[in-house]
């Protein structure tokens, strides 16, 4: 319990001081909010003014700090200079859409590099090891992007699966939303399955020279009992660090897959609110992101602690 509470005051310390960080970041950004809001538009002072108090520009910065973490809590994200709209109305469904596309991309991982590494590592023939060497090498080396060009040309334009850039929305068709997704989420988990079941695949044929391998053989325990048993189980402590990064990476955005096909997704507005000085809507992207990242830690700390019990007799 007491391994707990410290994460979890580690955890708040930790999004407080991203909170801080994330909104001076923006405070010191050059240029007056007014002149974005107003664009080219010729206002007299008077309405300057009325814009800075709509706004809360006037107020100091320790409230308008409080005022931000206030609307976090309360689901006031503040109003986009651009859309002049509640921020969290234009980040609510992107926010599903790609929560959604790596749920997706997460699945595949797991289903594909889980087994792939396990069966890699039992290899013994050396024409299939090269094999398995040849296409995690090659998946590493391509970049997620051009995946997708390579998706939409075989999938889209050879094969006619489905319609690149006719993203389907998931309030029109369920089905459709998610057949959709799973384009984009290969794009994604490809070059991702690769260095999983490499990174697996290590971390097992690691595992199974040490000498509690040898013992439970000795013992008469089988080949299948032993690898998943004792070495699988022992193998996935590193491979859960990388999992935590893949996972955080996803969670956060997958900023030019979501572009090569056209899912609008929180990528596609954090790149439009960039171009377009939209600070209030970029401040939140990137609180969400930094966020993200260490709630997905923490949830791995808690899981390390299930998983192996060497760090809860060494806590």
């Amino acid at each position: 319990m007491k391994y707990f509470a410290k994460k979890c005051v580690a955890l708040i310390i930790t999004l407080f001081l991203i909170s801080v960080a994330t909104f001076l970041l923006f405070q010191v950004v050059p240029g007056d909010p007014v002149l974005l809001i107003v664009g080219t538009e010729d206002v007299s002072p008077e309405r300057v003014e009325q814009i800075r108090e709509q706004f809360g520009l006037n107020d100091g910065l320790v409230t308008r700090y409080f005022n931000f973490v206030k609307g976090i809590f309360s689901g006031d994200l503040g109003t986009s200079y651009v859309y002049r709209s509640p921020v969290a109305e234009l980040i609510k469904d992107k926010l599903l859409v790609t929560l959604m596309l790596a749920l997706i991309s997460v699945i595949i991982i797991v289903l594909v590099a889980f087994p792939l590494g396990i069966m890699w590592a039992r290899v013994t023939n050396k024409y299939i090891e090269a094999a398995c060497n040849v296409f995690t090498q090659i998946s590493m080396s391509i970049p997620s992007f051009f995946i997708g060009i390579l998706v939409i040309y075989i999938f889209s334009i050879i094969l006619n699966v489905f319609v690149a850039g006719r993203y389907v929305s998931y309030d029109e068709d369920l089905l459709g939303f998610i057949s959709y997704l799973i384009f984009p989420a290969i794009a994604i988990s490809l070059p991702k399955i690769a260095m999983v079941a490499r990174f697996l695949r290590n971390a097992m044929l690691d595992e199974m020279n040490k000498d509690y391998v040898r013992t439970a053989y000795s013992k008469g325990c089988s080949k299948n009992r032993v690898m998943y048993l004792h070495v699988l189980r022992n193998a996935l402590i590193p491979v859960l660090t990388f999992m935590g990064v893949i996972v955080a990476e996803a969670v956060a955005g997958s900023i030019v897959v979501e572009q090569v096909f056209g899912v609008p997704g929180i990528g596609r507005l954090l790149i439009s609110s960039i171009s377009n000085r939209d600070y209030p809507v970029v401040q939140i992207l990137i609180l969400y992101m930094a966020a993200a990242v260490i709630i997905i830690y923490f949830i791995l700390d808690v899981v390390y602690r299930i998983v192996d019990p060497r760090i809860r007799r060494n806590q």
